[in-house]
């Protein structure tokens, strides 16, 4: 199980890096005025899978190895999970720009969420 727990790390950790890409990009575009383009949605579907195969392998570390220090690992877990769809639902009826916009800062706070859980982790 050791390899799971390390893929669960490295992952989380490449998720606060893609996160924190996508969410400026999402930014770059809200300043050119510009809504999503398909790339940048596709960027944001990519973040999402990565999380679940996050999820996935924690599962499969809690299910082993049992389960984290603190129960508040598991809760930002979720919330890693759940921001971006639930962002994205949230700004499908506002102008392009502001889609953008929110959209990345939706993605930069999804990139804290990901730096608390590791956090929790590494107590």
């Amino acid at each position: 199980m050791d390899v799971a727990l390390s893929l669960h790390r490295q992952i989380g950790w490449a998720l606060v890096y893609y996160y924190t890409a996508v969410g400026l990009w999402g930014l770059f575009l809200g300043v050119r005025n510009s809504g999503p383009t398909p790339g940048f949605r596709g960027a944001v579907a990519i973040a999402v899978v990565a999380s679940i195969a996050q999820g996935a392998f924690g599962l499969l570390v809690l299910v082993f190895s049992g389960p984290p220090r603190e129960l508040l690992h598991i809760l930002y877990g979720f919330a890693v999970v759940l921001a971006m769809p639930l962002a994205a639902s949230l700004v499908r009826d506002r102008a392009p720009r502001g889609q953008s916009v929110a959209l990345g800062f939706a993605a930069l706070f999804t990139a804290g969420l990901a730096i608390r859980g590791i956090m929790t982790a590494l107590r």
